[in-house]
């Protein structure tokens, strides 16, 4: 605590030195021309072709290595294994998550509609597949319940109860076995093709689409991913009867179907689950309350499934209270088979959604994992790992699998180190294919509800897709709709910053400095240029509308009063109605001889003395745009920019771009920008260069006003009248 303490005195005399500081800096004011003119760029001399094709082709030791090493991070982990750090961590976290994958396997079977048994064989595939291919230490590869509810959505889709199963006796019992036995076969070829997709993905380099599933799309989903599986498995905690739902409004219906079907509740199947409910609620409370005095949390999961298990056999309640057990858990591994593809058409759609939630889940926690214990996953390599892991997994009977939020929690808070872990718990439930499955069979259904408390994460398909579709219309909407900023100064400083947010800082007379926080795109470059007329509340629309208005009084009068029309000051073709070619054609010439500057953008032709007759309004010279926080600009918006420089020269109004990036730079260069060579002149390197080359040109436009005229160039004055 006093090391804390003296650390923030530390902290806040720093703070007091450093505000008491000052530094003065003399330089130019730097236009883009001029401070470009005083740097050198680096000649980049791009490589043959035939170079970087002979290095692409190349064949060296390391490259290979480098291959290797990507598509087989195995071979990179595992040579610097520690086993004194690690094999310990690794042991206990091993067991703790394989007591995980016993529940949570059988649970998520019945999620995709398929046999228990099928739940451990996708523990079991797919996580030694992980080991050799995926590039995070501390996730739990297998079974997830919203992959799980996706499949078993499509299972039930296309495999309904209706189809198969109808009546009673041994034709219901043989029409089950047929409808569990197609629902495996869609399962199988949903896995498969959503691997295939994944794989594809990695190899092209997909794994940038992570981004587009944010934190809160994440978290919206997790709580409705947990609202879908509650209810989903309400028929297993009272033990009724209802058919499966599944597409839109599949909540409301199944919760519906448990409500009509109230009365047949059997109380036995509703005591067991609660107990064990009560019992995994007490035990999180007491890990939590003791996780610093206990060497690993206490596996309460395991604990339900034993406690459940025996109560269930020693008083046999399926045949005394007519509580629905796992059923059949037959011994063994089942032998290869190929996935039908001729449902590919059916489930390709499905398998995308899979594909991408399947991937989004495993990289979210995987990235989360790898930031907190300082290492890198690679999302490319992930979507391939998925991909294999899927695809062969899908020729063992295995469904569609991800990364468990509650496993992979257990897995790294229990000391996980690598990827021998999920090994490890791997072989536990190879343990129980093998030797003792049957010590599971009178498991009561009930259990699976508890089992489904803890996982909460992404939804559903078609509210993944709804939720993608609104996050990218979030991106476009913030993008669309900008924050709009007029800027001051910090008196007697470069630092210039929102003018209606604080009382200190000040405008400069005669500039107005405009901000946007966003790109200037196709998307809102007409509201770009609304918004700089509105917040500056300077219009060049308005303002030459109010010239057109004086010109016409002033002509009017000059009529009445037998003036000839010549005598009207032109201001531009659309203010005069007629005028000799002749005059037009001198003009022209004489316009076309004097040199290109920056005052030739600005329009200063409207006559002093009829100023007075305008309407008061903001006495404006300069607009300084801030463009230090747009990072592109598209040929719409380079075009809104040139139409805003034309809009206010028309009036006489300067525009200065201050502090573009190189990028935009570049994109302004590309759209033609600056096809008329002054324009450069108009940018400027930072807002505080704009601001004082405007009132120096303001400065210099003054004088020239004020200076007597030349001797040769003055003519004397006549009135034609006189």
């Amino acid at each position: 605590m006093n090391n804390f303490q003296d650390t923030m005195d530390h902290t806040q005399e720093n703070e007091i030195l450093v505000a008491t500081q000052t530094y003065s800096v003399e330089r130019p004011i730097y236009s883009y021309p001029a401070l470009h003119g005083k740097l050198h760029k680096k000649d980049k001399v791009p490589d043959p072709i035939g170079d970087k094709i002979k290095r692409a082709l190349s064949c060296t030791p390391k490259k290979i290595r480098n291959i290797i090493y990507m598509f087989l991070p195995i071979c990179k982990w595992l040579p610097a294994y520690k086993p004194r750090e690690y094999v310990f961590g690794d042991f206990v976290s091993g067991i703790s998550t394989g007591v995980l994958h016993l529940p949570q396997g059988l649970a998520f079977a019945m999620l995709a509609a398929v046999p228990p048994i099928f739940g451990l064989y996708s523990s079991f595939y797919p996580v030694i597949l992980y080991c050799f291919f995926g590039t995070s230490r501390h996730v739990s590869i297998g079974p997830f319940a919203v992959i799980s509810l996706m499949i078993g959505g499509v299972a039930v889709r296309l495999v309904p109860d209706d189809m198969y199963v109808g009546g009673g006796g041994a034709n219901s019992t043989n029409g089950t076995e047929e409808r569990d036995a197609m629902r495996v076969k869609v399962a199988m070829s949903v896995t498969l093709l959503s691997g295939i997709i994944q794989f594809c993905l990695g190899v092209l380099r997909f794994g940038f689409v992570a981004i587009y599933l944010t934190e809160p799309l994440v978290r919206g989903f997790t709580t409705a991913a947990a609202v879908h599986v509650f209810t989903s498995m309400l028929k297993y905690l009272f033990g009724v009867k209802t058919k499966r739902h599944s597409g839109p409004f599949s909540v409301v219906y199944s919760t519906l179907a448990v409500i009509a079907n109230v009365k047949k509740l059997n109380i036995c199947s509703l005591v067991v689950g609660l107990m064990c409910f009560a019992l995994l609620l007490g035990g999180k409370e007491f890990n939590e309350r003791f996780k610093n005095k206990l060497p690993a949390p206490i596996p309460l999961e395991i604990v339900a499934v034993i406690i459940g298990t025996g109560i269930s056999a020693g008083f046999n309640l399926e045949e005394s209270y007519k509580v629905d057990v796992v059923g059949s858990l037959p011994l063994g591994l089942l032998a290869p088979a190929t996935p039908d593809s001729s449902l590919f058409h059916l489930v390709y759609v499905d398998a995308i959604a899979i594909a991408i939630v399947g991937f989004s889940v495993t990289i979210s926690m995987a990235k989360i994992f790898a930031v907190k214990h300082g290492y890198q996953v690679d999302g490319n390599q992930e979507l391939i790992a998925l991909g294999i892991c899927n695809t062969i997994g899908s020729l063992f009977q295995t469904f569609s699998i991800s990364c468990s939020l509650s496993r992979s929690l257990v897995q790294e808070s229990t000391g996980g180190n690598t990827q021998l872990a999920g090994c490890l718990a791997s072989l536990l439930i190879l343990l129980v294919i093998l030797a003792i499955g049957f010590l599971f069979e009178s498991l009561p259904q009930t259990i699976w509800l508890t089992t489904f408390v803890s996982s909460l994460f992404l939804g559903l398909d078609y509210g993944l897709i709804t939720a993608v579709i609104i996050a990218l219309m979030t991106v476009i909407y913030r993008t669309q709709s900008p924050t709009y900023t007029v800027l001051g100064q910090l008196p007697n400083t470069d630092v210039y910053i929102d003018i209606d947010a604080y009382e200190e800082v000040r405008e400069h007379a005669g500039i107005k400095i405009f901000q946007i926080n966003a790109p200037i795109y196709y998307a809102n470059s007409d509201l770009y240029s609304n918004a700089l007329s509105r917040k500056t509340g300077v219009n060049p629309a308005l303002i030459m509308a109010a010239r057109r208005k004086v010109l016409k009084k002033h002509a009017k009068e000059l009529g009445t009063k037998g003036k000839p029309q010549s005598s009207v000051v032109k201001v531009d073709e659309d203010a005069e109605a007629g005028g000799e070619e002749d005059a037009k054609q001198e003009e022209q010439i004489e316009e076309n001889a004097k040199p290109m500057t920056i005052d030739s953008l600005v329009q200063k032709t409207f006559p002093e003395e009829l100023e007075r007759f305008l309407p008061p309004g903001p006495n404006v010279h300069t607009m300084i745009l801030d463009f230090s926080q747009v990072n592109f600009i598209d040929s719409v918006g380079v075009k809104t920019v040139s139409g805003i420089l034309k809009e206010y020269g028309d009036v006489g109004i300067y525009v200065y771009l201050a502090a573009c990036s190189a990028q935009v730079v570049n994109d302004l260069t590309r759209n033609r920008f600056f096809e008329n060579p002054c324009v450069k002149e108009l940018l400027f390197h930072s807002i505080h260069d704009a601001v004082l080359g405007a009132k120096v040109r303001e400065a210099l436009a003054q004088q020239e006003a004020l200076a007597p005229p030349p001797e040769e160039d003055s003519e004397p004055i006549t009135d034609p009248e006189t």
